[in-house]
């Protein structure tokens, strides 16, 4: 939460964002969180010692509930080393604290095959989903992005007929069938780009910017 603020003050955006996987709904002209779901550390915990049973050791992360909620990582758990984090002894200090989800990694499990472990074996605990490359997320159970965007789009006196979504990931699918309209990047996820409705370039080549030039003519610089 504290970059997507920093990011969304230096855009000078004053209206609503949607966080954390849905799981916040941020107003930024007035530096507030209207909704935030917080993922249940005793159930988390025993998600955890699930896939852990099943798969061995996880390196773990987690996402600190509110405005200023740090990312506290755990031994042996890799991140981008310009994100600002606080550091984690072990498991237990993650849920030290409400959070809003975990992330999880395996030394020899690629992104697919854990997230389908954490499904398989914890799916009825939690939600799993995978936002990138090394990003395997547990969430609370039932929470997509399309929750958090249904919920903004009700306070904007909008519904999903009124919406277009674009993204790259499997942890996007819950939005593209929730939207009008879904538009994936050419380098996004095969999962993804299965049920898209529409393939745009890359997010290097403005794929994004290609789509909306095309919708709104009118509004092209």
């Amino acid at each position: 939460m504290p970059w997507a603020k920093q990011v969304l003050d230096e855009l000078d955006y004053r209206g609503l964002a949607v966080c954390g996987q849905g799981a916040q709904v941020y107003h930024a002209g007035e530096h507030r969180l209207l909704t935030s779901l917080t993922l249940d550390r005793r159930t988390a915990a025993t998600a955890v010692a699930r896939i852990e049973a099943e798969a061995g050791p996880l390196a773990l992360a987690a996402s600190r509930d509110g405005l200023d909620g740090e990312v506290v990582v755990g031994p042996g758990y890799r991140f981008h080393p310009g994100l600002p984090v606080l550091g984690a002894a072990g498991h237990d200090e993650l849920w030290s604290a409400p959070l809003n989800k975990l992330y999880i990694q395996h030394p020899e499990l690629d992104d697919d095959e854990l997230a389908a472990t954490a499904l398989r074996v914890a799916g009825d605990l939690v939600g799993v989903t995978m936002a990138g490359a090394g990003i395997v997320e547990l969430l609370p159970a039932g929470l997509t992005k399309a929750t958090g965007l249904s919920l903004a789009a009700r306070r904007l006196g909008l519904t999903a007929r009124d919406t277009i979504a674009f993204g790259d990931m499997p942890n996007d699918v819950p939005m593209f069938r929730w939207a009008a309209h879904g538009v994936a990047m050419a380098n996004a996820h095969p999962e993804l780009k299965s049920v898209a409705d529409e393939v745009t370039a890359s997010n290097d080549e403005d794929g994004i910017a290609l789509v909306l030039e095309k919708l709104f003519p009118a509004a092209r610089v």
